[in-house]
């Protein structure tokens, strides 16, 4: 019988795929800041993907393969950690559609709902805003993510971590909560308006005079890097944990 009740108090890093496998350095820096605070993560080595591209394209068999196999591996901790709202979305909004049929998963499903918290969410709403030490010397700006602001409400937390870091320079961009382009498959699927999207995000992100753009999910960050660097443009790109983490001046 598996422990579904939460009674481990270390919170689980919930590593999204792109993460894991484009930008392992992010997931360092998660654990780096959460030990700052005085909290040791734990990762737990048996988790692999939400399932969430599995459910946006419609295949809701394998989609629930994933879930379970989640659910199976997160239950026992009382918080789970993930730098990605489209996840952590995914998650508390979603895996209770996948079980709709199934009143002892869904059970399970939403009670790891509840214990699933985004990055940012963590930091400001659960630890309170503990002090991070984090200093980078620049001028920043912020993209809101899709599914972070959309599905989780999550805004005001982000722009408050980056507002304490020293040296930091804030500047709003102008539309910040248009979406960038990526979406995913959508991205795929239409490449023609999501690279027209693209092309606003970035020139919004021009217009705002920054050196650094700062997101909370690598799917929007890789697709924002990618066409900065086509164009040659001297923006950098970085995760929120990644700042967070920053000790040193650029």
């Amino acid at each position: 019988m598996p422990n579904r009740r939460g009674t481990d108090n270390r919170p689980a890093l919930f590593i999204p795929c792109l993460v894991d496998a484009f930008a392992p350095e992010v997931g360092e820096a998660v654990a780096a800041v959460l030990r700052r605070t005085g909290v040791e993560p734990v990762y737990p080595a048996g988790q692999t993907c939400c399932g969430q591209p599995a459910f946006n394209a419609g295949y809701r068999k394998e989609a629930r393969t994933a879930a379970r196999r989640f659910i199976e591996v997160f239950e026992p901790y009382r918080r789970i950690v993930c730098p990605s709202g489209s996840c952590v979305a995914m998650v508390r909004h979603h895996y209770r559609h996948l079980f709709e049929d199934d009143p002892n998963w869904r059970m399970r499903a939403e009670a790891v709902a509840r214990q699933t918290f985004e990055f940012t969410e963590y930091l400001v709403d659960v630890l309170g805003e503990p002090p991070l030490d984090a200093a980078f010397s620049g001028r920043v700006t912020y993209h809101d993510s899709c599914h972070l602001l959309n599905a989780l409400g999550i805004a005001a937390q982000p722009r408050r971590l980056i507002a304490r870091v020293a040296g930091v320079r804030f500047v709003e961009m102008c539309d910040s909560d248009h979406c960038c382009g990526f979406g995913g498959s959508f991205s795929v699927k239409y490449p023609d308006i999501s690279a027209a999207l693209l092309e606003d995000k970035v020139k919004n992100i021009l217009a705002s005079g920054a050196e650094t753009v700062v997101g909370c999910d690598m799917g929007c960050l890789i697709n924002i890097e990618g066409m900065l660097h086509r164009k040659g443009l001297p923006v950098k790109v970085m995760h929120i944990a990644q700042l967070l983490a920053s000790r040193a001046t650029k």
